[in-house]
């Protein structure tokens, strides 16, 4: 790090798979967390929730920082941190960090979707592949252009950042990833749509 670059900056660049906080103590973590809200910076704020997620902190923990982070810092917050609390994040880094792909126009792309009223697991997870952006192909989905019924009915948010390496891949090598990764999530167990 340069003396010109400060931690929060070059920390809120990394990707969330990345873990730059992954040293960090608990202590240093919260100190980090209250700085970034003092000054605003969602980037900073959001790798320090998500590092206490990964470490399996407790829900009302994660959901408290979240609302203070929306509160204080929402128009920087990177779209790779989901909005709402779920327990399985971790799993779902684990099981994407698996693929690797070379360049192309595919995208790989999770949603988290809504089970609260008919399943014991209140999230499930649906699987796609598509040309568009993913925040596009749920809008779609959203809007009934050749949309899941899962997606349509359920769709809460698209999970940006499990999936951020696999992004403008080749068309072939995403159809395979996307079967694939659908059977690794429901190999942890996750309740899981799509994947074909």
């Amino acid at each position: 790090m340069s003396a010109s670059t400060p931690r929060g900056a070059q920390i809120g660049a990394a990707s969330p798979a990345e873990r730059p906080l992954r040293l960090s103590t608990r202590l240093a973590i919260e100190s980090m967390f209250d700085a970034a809200l003092a000054a605003a910076d969602g980037a900073a704020g959001a790798h320090c929730i998500h590092e206490l997620w990964m470490r399996d902190e407790m829900s009302l923990n994660i959901e408290a920082g979240l609302e203070r982070l929306w509160k204080h810092a929402a128009p920087t917050i990177p779209d790779w941190l989901p909005m709402r609390y779920f327990d399985w994040l971790r799993l779902a880094y684990q099981a994407a960090g698996q693929f690797r792909a070379d360049s192309g126009q595919c995208n790989i792309y999770l949603v988290l979707l809504d089970y609260r009223d008919s399943r014991h697991d209140p999230y499930g997870v649906y699987v796609g592949m598509s040309r568009y952006a993913p925040a596009a192909r749920f809008d779609q989905h959203k809007a009934g252009i050749r949309a899941a019924g899962s997606v349509l009915k359920r769709g809460l948010e698209v999970l940006t950042g499990p999936t951020l390496h696999l992004q403008h891949i080749r068309r072939a090598q995403a159809a395979r990833i996307e079967e694939q990764l659908a059977q690794a999530l429901q190999a942890q167990g996750l309740f899981v749509q799509g994947g074909h």
